[in-house]
Parts: C-alpha cells; sequence; structure tokens
C-alpha cells in the first residue's frame, strides 16, 4: 500500500490541505504502508521555493513523516514521454481556438440549450489546416480525447460514484508553452511511483473520472486505485472555509499557540462517528477508518479546537510545554495556569502577572477594603495555605463573605475576572508585588 499527499506550494498549507495530509498519513501508518509527500511544482509561475520549505517544515511540526518525497519539476522527462505516449494513439489532439473563440462557442451552446462542453472541433482539422495555422504563428495546446463511457469505482468514502465522460469537456493536458498540467502529471506519478490508494478533496470527484480514463489510456489496469474522497469543510455557519483559510493556515494556528497534538487529533476525526480526543499520532493511527467519514461537508468550528487545545495543554507535562514558556518560568508556574489556558500564547500575560509589571484596574469603591486586606497581608514565606489563611483574616475583620471577600483580591492582584487558583498564584507573586498592586489598586 503506498498513499500519497500532493500540494503545490504556492501558499501556505491550511487546514484544508492539513485534514488530506494527516488522512493520507494515518491510514498509511494504520496499515504499513509507505507515505510519499510530491511536490506539485510544474506551476512555474506561481510555485515558491519558500513555500516548500514552510511545507516540509508544518508538516514536521504537526508530527507527520514521509517515507519519500520528490518534486514534479524533476520527473518532466516522464511527462513528455507519456505525452507522445497519447499522441501516438491518438488520445492527445491539438487544439488552435484562443480564449476569445472558446468562450464565444460556450455562449453559441448555452443560447442553444446545451451543455457548455467543448465541441471537439479540433478533431475534424485536416493536416493541411494544422499546417496552416502553424504557418500562421498559431501554436497548439493539447487536449485529451475522453471515451464516451461512464466511470465508476466504490469510494471508500462517498460510496458507489460514477461521472459520465461525455458530459466533459476533453481535458486539456499541455499548454501551448509546453508545459504539462497536473491532471496528466499526477496519474504519471501515481501509476510509475506504486501509488495504490488516492486520498483526497471531494472537489477532485470529476477529475478522479477523467484520471482512470487517462490511466488506462497510459496502460493502466482497470481498479488500479482505491480512492477516498474527503467532504469539504465548511465555516461554523455553514459557509465556505475556503474564504477564510490565509486566516487558518497552520503557520498561522502556530503562532496563535495552538498545540499540534490539538490540530491532528481533531481534523483526524473531524466529520466522522469518532468524537475528537486529544491523542497522539500512533494511537490515532490505531483506529483510523477513512470509511468513518461522514459523506455531509464537515464544519470546521474554531471553539470545538481550542476546547481540545484546552484539554491537551490540562494534561502536557512541565517537560513537554517548557521549550515554548516565557523565559524564566518555572514548572510551579506551569502547574498553577495550565489549567486555565487555551494557548501557549496566552502565557506570557500570565507569566508577567505572577513575575512581571501589570497594572490593575483602580476599584474606587473597594478602596478602603483593599487596604484593609494589605494590612492584613501575611509575612513571608508563603505557600499554598496563605491564601487562605489571608482571606479567612480579612473576611473575620471585615464581615465580609463569599465573592465580595475574594473577587476584589483577585482583581486587584491578577486585573482578571477569572483564572488559575490563587492559592497557586499568590506565593508565586511575592509578598512586595501584591502589596504594591493592592495599592494601586486602591487609589
Amino acid at each position: 500500500m503506498k498513499l500519497r499527499f500532493a500540494p503545490s506550494p504556492t501558499g501556505l498549507i491550511h487546514v484544508g490541505n492539513a485534514r488530506q495530509a494527516i488522512a493520507n498519513a494515518l491510514y498509511a501508518r494504520r496499515h504499513g504502508g509507505t507515505f510519499q509527500l510530491r511536490i506539485d511544482d510544474t506551476d512555474r509561475e506561481r510555485s515558491r521555493d519558500e513555500y516548500v520549505d514552510a511545507l516540509h517544515t508544518d508538516l514536521a511540526w504537526l508530527g507527520i513523516t514521509w517515507d519519500e518525497t520528490f518534486r514534479q519539476s524533476d520527473r518532466l522527462d516522464r511527462y513528455a514521454a507519456a505525452i507522445e505516449t497519447l499522441k501516438a494513439s491518438g488520445r492527445l489532439y491539438p487544439c488552435f481556438e484562443s480564449e476569445q473563440e472558446l468562450a464565444s462557442k460556450r455562449e453559441a451552446r448555452i443560447r442553444m440549450r446545451k451543455p457548455p462542453i467543448y465541441d471537439r472541433a479540433m478533431l475534424r482539422m485536416t493536416a493541411e489546416q494544422r499546417a496552416q495555422a502553424e504557418a500562421n504563428g498559431k501554436v497548439p495546446y493539447w487536449r485529451f480525447r475522453l471515451s464516451d463511457r461512464t466511470v465508476a469505482w466504490d469510494d471508500m468514502v462517498m460510496g458507489r460514484s460514477q461521472v459520465k465522460l461525455q458530459s466533459i469537456s476533453d481535458p486539456v493536458l499541455v499548454r501551448a508553452d509546453g508545459t504539462v498540467l497536473y491532471t496528466l502529471a499526477s496519474v504519471v506519478d501515481d501509476m510509475e511511483t506504486g501509488v495504490t490508494h488516492v486520498l483526497r478533496g471531494e472537489d477532485h470527484l470529476t477529475n478522479t473520472g477523467v484520471q482512470i480514463d487517462i490511466a488506462e489510456a497510459l496502460g493502466g489496469k482497470v481498479g488500479q486505485f482505491a480512492f477516498a474522497h474527503l467532504p469539504l469543510l465548511l465555516d461554523e455557519a455553514g459557509g465556505k472555509l475556503s474564504k477564510r483559510f490565509d486566516g487558518l493556515s497552520i503557520r498561522a494556528l502556530r503562532q496563535d499557540g495552538i498545540d499540534p497534538v490539538a490540530i491532528v487529533s481533531y481534523l483526524a476525526r473531524l466529520g466522522s462517528a469518532d468524537d475528537p480526543a486529544p491523542l497522539s499520532f500512533d494511537d490515532l493511527a490505531a483506529s483510523y477508518d477513512v470509511r468513518r467519514v461522514s459523506r455531509s461537508a464537515a464544519r470546521f468550528d474554531m471553539r470545538q479546537l481550542l476546547a481540545l487545545n484546552r484539554r491537551v495543554m490540562h494534561q502536557m507535562p512541565f517537560g513537554a510545554i517548557r521549550d515554548r514558556l516565557p523565559e524564566g518560568a518555572t514548572e510551579a508556574f506551569w502547574m498553577a495556569v495550565r489549567g486555565n489556558v487555551d494557548m501557549v500564547s496566552e502565557l506570557r500575560h500570565w507569566w508577567d502577572v505572577v513575575g512581571g509589571v501589570i497594572v490593575p484596574p483602580v476599584q474606587d469603591d473597594e478602596g478602603a477594603y483593599l487596604l484593609q486586606a494589605l494590612a492584613l497581608l501575611p509575612p513571608e514565606p508563603w505557600d499554598a495555605q496563605t491564601w487562605k489563611d489571608w482571606t479567612t483574616a480579612v473576611r473575620d475583620a471585615t464581615g465580609r463573605s463569599g465573592k465580595s471577600v475574594f473577587h476584589p483580591l483577585r482583581v486587584a492582584l491578577t486585573g482578571e475576572e477569572k483564572g488559575p487558583e490563587m492559592r497557586d498564584l499568590l506565593p508565586l507573586m511575592g509578598h512586595d508585588r501584591v502589596a504594591e498592586r493592592l495599592r494601586i489598586a486602591a487609589r
């Protein structure tokens, strides 16, 4: 078994294609197969080396490793050989129409209430007409003549699927400048590198029918590939997530402080019958079954991802987070705050709370109370019992009870309405810092 993930290096990897990478990597791991990373960089104008580097970095950060990798730009000779094979068999034919001519043809067919597909006019061109066109400076692009049949396969997600090739325009496989398009290059790569299973997005369903026809024209076996098409992702409101992909790149989520375990765990089970849970890659692979993915579009909910990220962080030991903590942060600090943060990016604030400088809000109505609490502040050393002892003394002295005892003190010391347990934060702050903040808030 061999699976592949084949991104184009034209931008940063986002949650949509990361989901496909995760699905392929997990399926390969589950079944002891090979996982191939293929860089589809035949689009020379848009492909960038910096995006290839970013792709490698982001996949590695997610914990995805690959057994083999290559760039399509290094295999141009193999595509050229396939092109000659298809030309020799008559399945690849030259076309000379301009974009304007094609647009005019489509409009005419629509007016006649016919499907706006290519009319194969160039198949009727004589050798003399072609020679004349080339003598006039025209350079052909090349279309693949589709079979007049319906291609069908048993999709591991969508079930029995079919594409009526008669209702599709013959695809362009070679541009006028000689560059090969993905539709052909992908088939050649899959056939020659031994790919057995293709897991990709639902938007490739029609393309799959076309590529099966191309593969068989190149000598491939019927049913050579197994396919699984993952439904597209929607946003929380059911709209197209693609419009928001720029803000949902793996790089952006990483910078926001989302843990890779949360991302992989969430995307691995999104839209399936299995509830997301913070699991290691191996644990996810052990139970991964693409057939449990629903045929319906899945909704990517950032709130669910944050909730899962919170669970990941709650369970994370100090050694696993040490390098991402603010400089100087201790294990005691991490144990105190890890239950109250959704993302790593929030840790900077809580480190400032216990070991840095914050300006608490002035509580005009509580000034006298805060100064009274300051007078009752016990001397150091402090431990986990200090908060209880102090607030008990404050309660007895002021006659207050419940929230009216604790809330003004929390706001004065942390600047927040909620947060980690004060019994854990207080010893980390120290007497002088606590006293200063009480004075500021009491002004």
